[in-house]
């Protein structure tokens, strides 16, 4: 590990002081912000539905969902709380990259933009999304699963997004060895944060937060019941959920994997280590955010004088 790297720990206590914009009960659906998730193909349908569902339990207040048109009709039944726009298709199940034109209106109102869960074509995935990075301006953006691979092609992002690659998608995004990715995943991120200018989360048993800035961040916990079909999905919508609250992508990503690896672990002790769904962890999602934000188990903060 790079020495001159000083991750900061990500943990319960460590987020309590670094709590998320405050919604109050007055807060109507716009004020917990809207996101744009563009996700799921035809093989793939569910990704969009399991990165959707996240988005709204961590707090997000209003969904569109930007999908292939042979799915968005049962998407708009699945997920009766979402707007769904249905995008062209290639031959091949990914999006034709004259679709992203549709999508304008929805993004110019968005806070919050999550691409690529459940996505398929790869050639046809990069496309679509360089045609949407001019529309991407000012917004927090979350690419994940196929959407990464976009970076080969724009190198350098003009503004900073969030990547959320294992260890493996790492590897094939930098031509690394997976091993060497593993065995020290907060170098492998904190050059690739800087490289690309984004904000760089490499998932795992320890995951590491990289920004360009140098600033980093790591995570240890969960448990393998995680590593799931589905799960990253869910990660990358809970991120994008938190950013639409107002957080920034490295306040979005560490209090998504955190909420993420909790929930994992309360999965375990109901379900057992393995053996509990994706679709799961939304639910537990709400807990442990709950317990997070109302300070539950936490150090109590002294309350403020009363003037009396």
């Amino acid at each position: 590990m790079d020495t001159s790297v000083r991750p900061q720990r990500i943990d319960s206590e460590a987020l309590r002081l670094w709590p998320l914009p405050p919604l109050d009960d007055g807060a109507d659906k716009e004020a917990r912000g809207r996101i744009v998730v563009i996700a799921g193909s035809r093989e793939i349908p569910g990704a969009a539905v399991l990165a959707a569902t996240a988005a709204l339990r961590v707090g997000a207040g209003k969904l569109v969902i930007a999908t292939g048109l042979s799915v968005a009709g049962p998407m708009a039944f699945a997920l009766p709380e979402a707007r769904v726009i249905a995008l062209p298709e290639t031959a091949a199940g990914g999006f034709e990259a004259n679709g992203a034109e549709l999508l304008e209106t929805a993004l110019e109102a968005a806070h919050a933009v999550v691409i690529g869960p459940g996505l398929m074509d790869a050639d046809a995935t990069c496309a679509f999304v360089q045609r949407l990075l001019p529309l991407l301006r000012g917004r927090c953006v979350v690419l994940d699963a196929l959407a990464m691979d976009c970076v080969a092609a724009v190198g350098r992002f003009p503004e900073p997004v969030l990547l959320t690659p294992h260890a493996g998608e790492m590897a094939h995004l930098t031509q690394a060895d997976k091993d060497e990715v593993l065995a020290d995943p907060l170098s492998a991120a904190v050059r690739a944060a800087r490289t690309w200018n984004a904000v760089v989360a490499v998932k795992g048993p320890v995951t590491a937060i990289a920004a360009p800035d140098g600033r980093s961040w790591l995570h240890e916990g969960g448990n393998c019941g995680l590593a799931t079909s589905g799960s990253g999905d869910t990660l990358a919508g809970a991120i994008g959920g938190i950013a639409a609250r107002g957080a920034t992508l490295e306040q979005a990503c560490a209090w998504g994997v955190l909420l993420h690896a909790q929930a994992g672990e309360r999965l375990a002790r109901q379900v057992g280590p393995v053996g509990y769904l994706a679709r799961e962890i939304a639910r537990e999602m709400v807990a442990v955010l709950r317990r997070l934000e109302g300070g539950e188990g936490l150090t109590p903060t002294p309350p403020a004088p009363t003037g009396r």
